[in-house]
């Protein structure tokens, strides 16, 4: 039989995805998902998150989850080592007569003790409280706030002097969580952005950390963090240029400030943004230097020189920063949503500097762009 680690890996690079392609999509680090595929359980804090990511991990693989828990429960089970008394046969030392005695003798004290127990029971009208939990409303006062949260309990958010509320309204095989602009659910170890005030970006990013599914009791460890690395950028009504909503890591950056929306050539336009890659075929000798935005496990720049034949993919979720040193050096084509695109920079020997990114308009729609960076 196909082992838990061979089964995943083998539908993984059947799919031909990458880890790194992976915990984007399903927001699961990858240190976790190797470490599923090489039965290393010991990297997890907790047996709760390793069943949440090996859940949300065969689920996207579109494998039997089911199947998968039987398989780690049958490796834990070989782990565990035989009892000793189970190879050590000792014969006892007492004759049997002592040891019906003891068990007589022992039978005594427990009938005597639960007699006492019963009869010094506090019988009065009051019984044992009812441990009823008050609700509590927490308030977000810095960038974060981290704590166990019970069905009822709320937080405030302050946000442009205006005070959003949310609710944890639900506790069973995932978190459900009312926003002002609709309902959130989260798995466990899964993270997502939320906008709240409806102006279309990411304000606030929660993430439940432990639960114990289909037991409200136990409650849930969520965190909310004021977004800084939000991945979409806003097209202002009137055609104005460009400004990024936060500074991306990692790289100073030249401003997009001075680019025209209006002026930008749409590569792709779609109603929702969706993973691109950006491939690059090199056609002669050429630094090139390379950002992802607004992804921050994917933080710093990559910088090479290339020459002729080589070639490069870079897979993006919102956005790439990238420095040629010869426009005409490289021959850089767009992939996504089944359509590919052939993006021209610039003239021989111009060196540019050019975002691709998502941006999306006061309808709605969103659009992948190319913006020269000036």
């Amino acid at each position: 039989m196909e082992s838990l680690g061979d089964k995943l890996k083998s539908t993984r690079e059947s799919k031909g995805y990458t880890f790194d392609y992976v915990g984007r999509e399903t927001n699961i680090a990858t240190r976790y998902l190797e470490a599923l595929e090489n039965e290393n359980f010991s990297v997890f804090p907790g047996e709760p998150y390793l069943l949440g990511f090996l859940r949300n991990y065969g689920e996207y693989l579109g494998l039997d989850v089911n199947e998968l828990i039987s398989l780690y429960r049958s490796l834990k089970i070989q782990e565990q080592p035989v009892p000793v008394e189970h190879l050590l046969r000792s014969p006892s030392k007492l004759p049997k007569v002592f040891i019906t005695i003891a068990v007589v003798l022992l039978g005594i004290s427990a009938i005597v003790g639960g007699i006492y127990f019963f009869m010094n029971i506090p019988w009065k009208t009051e019984t044992a409280e009812a441990a009823v939990r008050p609700v509590v409303a927490y308030t977000l006062e810095g960038s974060f706030l981290e704590r166990r949260f019970y069905r009822g309990d709320t937080i405030t958010i302050p946000l442009g002097g205006e005070l959003y509320k949310m609710e944890l309204i639900n506790l069973g095989e995932a978190v459900t969580i009312s926003a002002p602009t609709g309902t959130v659910i989260l798995d466990l170890g899964q993270e997502v952005n939320v906008d709240i005030n409806n102006d279309g970006v990411g304000d606030i990013r929660i993430s439940a950390q432990e639960f114990a599914r289909n037991d409200p009791a136990m409650g849930v460890q969520l965190r909310f963090d004021i977004s800084t690395d939000l991945g979409v950028y806003v097209a202002e009504a009137t055609g104005e240029r460009l400004s990024e909503i936060a500074e991306s890591g990692g790289i100073a950056a030249q401003e997009a400030a001075g680019s025209s929306v209006s002026n930008a050539p749409v590569i792709f336009a779609s109603s929702n943004a969706y993973p691109f890659t950006l491939q690059a075929s090199f056609q002669g000798y050429c630094m090139f230097r390379w950002e992802i935005l607004r992804e921050r496990d994917r933080q710093g720049r990559n910088e090479q020189y290339y020459v002729r034949t080589d070639e490069l993919n870079i897979q993006a979720q919102n956005g790439i920063r990238i420095w040629v040193s010869n426009a005409t050096a490289v021959k850089l084509q767009v992939i996504g949503g089944g359509r590919t695109v052939p993006l021209e920079i610039g003239g021989a020997g111009e060196v540019v500097v050019a975002d691709v990114r998502w941006v999306r308009d006061d309808d709605g729609r969103y659009r992948l762009v190319l913006i020269r960076l000036d």
